[in-house]
């Protein structure tokens, strides 16, 4: 995006990638589906970037969702609003959509480069590559680095150049996991049975910090470490936060959210005769499956011949969760370069001429399109920025 900025200006632009071929993370992002941005009000949006809205929303002053979606369709690819505000382009996958992208850049004279991993700065402030012909150099007038955060690094974002930013005196936070997964623990027993099964239709009570309770409905998936899915990935920022404070955190599952806690408790409480407690639950409460089985993981045995104990644990069963899952695993990361040493056109001060943009800045958003959003938003921010420094350094 900041290259396209350039571009339009008639600015020589050179894109250097450590991998192969370009754009290996938006390819991957969009994998399940290209989750391009949301279509909810403006208002609203913002607020999914929690602490960092404000840094966020001087951005999309310049880049919204409204641009995103009109910038994708003048690349002659449609989009479409999916039942939960999510857009996705109409064949739901990324490779076209960057296909046409990258014609139009290289149409518009910007030079790729690949297999050009950057190494830092040298004495004389070159910039540095390893590449596959051995070491590569060059100085040019201004730079952007979008070097990603440290999630999936075998598409390029490794993280690795936290130390050089370091040397330059530049504050960068510890990237860590966001959108990401949580061990639990399981026992083998369900670790083997269920691991890979989705448990549908739940609430998922939690605490933050301020210990006020939030409630989050939806979907996770039962792993062979823990959990993880939509759900828990849209809280995770706060469940991360708690297990870095106290070393675990406990959630609570409302297994029948649509029923409340006194009609599952006369549920429960009813005769059962000869039927099992498992055939007693299906047939009154349509709890089955994974769910029983969860119950039975975490409960006690006392528990199940005890109807309020059981409806307690059915409309609020606790699960802890003992760690993240690794960095490399995350959808995201959060982290990196502090805002504090950049200005508002994301140079950073210590460095002039040096620009930064997308992940690999300290911010973090939940996935729905927040993610893509505010990378592009960075990415045109960083590009106007150069400019008006070119404007300022190289008067023509």
């Amino acid at each position: 995006m900041a290259a396209e900025t350039l571009s339009a200006h008639a600015v020589d632009v050179h894109v250097y990638d450590a991998m192969p071929s370009v754009g290996r993370k938006f390819l991957m992002a969009g994998k399940g589906g290209m989750n391009i941005t949301h279509a909810e009000p403006a208002t609203q949006f913002i607020t999914r970037y929690g602490i960092r809205q404000n840094q966020i929303a001087s951005m999309l002053q310049q880049f919204d969702a409204t641009d995103l979606r009109d910038w994708v369709h003048h690349l002659g690819i449609e989009t479409f609003v999916g039942s939960s505000g999510r857009v996705f382009p109409t064949e739901m996958k990324a490779a076209p959509l960057l296909r046409a992208w990258l014609h139009r850049l290289r149409h518009a004279g910007v030079h790729f480069h690949v297999r050009h991993y950057w190494q830092g700065w040298d004495a004389q402030k070159n910039l540095c590559f390893h590449t596959p012909l051995g070491p590569y150099s060059t100085q040019p007038d201004a730079v952007i680095l979008a070097l990603g955060g440290g999630s999936w690094a075998k598409l390029g974002s490794d993280g690795k150049w936290l130390p050089h930013l370091v040397q330059q005196g530049i504050k960068v936070e510890p990237l860590r996991p966001a959108n990401c997964g949580f061990n639990v623990g399981w026992s083998d027993y369900f670790q083997t049975h269920f691991a890979g099964t989705p448990l549908k239709t739940i609430t998922v009570k939690y605490a933050d910090k301020q210990h006020v309770t939030h409630e989050k409905s939806g979907e996770m998936m039962v792993t062979a470490n823990g959990v993880e899915g939509s759900l828990i990935y849209a809280i995770s920022a706060t469940l991360r936060d708690a297990i870095e404070a106290d070393g675990h955190v406990r959630i609570y599952l409302d297994l029948l959210p649509h029923k409340n806690i006194d009609a599952v408790i006369q549920e429960v409480a009813r005769p059962r005769g000869s039927r099992s407690l498992a055939s007693h639950l299906q047939s009154r409460l349509n709890l089955k499956g994974v769910k029983v089985a969860l119950l039975r993981e975490v409960l006690a045995a006392e528990a199940f011949n005890d109807p309020v104990q059981l409806g307690n644990a059915i409309k609020a069963l606790p699960l802890k969760l003992n760690a993240t899952r690794p960095l490399d695993e995350a959808i995201s990361s959060a982290g990196g370069v502090s805002f504090a040493d950049l200005n508002e056109d994301l140079m950073l001060t210590k460095l002039p001429g040096v620009f930064c943009a997308g992940e690999m800045l300290d911010w973090e958003a939940p996935t729905g399109g927040y993610l893509l959003t505010a990378c592009f938003a960075s990415g045109r921010v960083a590009g106007n920025g150069v400019y008006t420094w070119l404007q300022k350094t190289h008067p023509i």
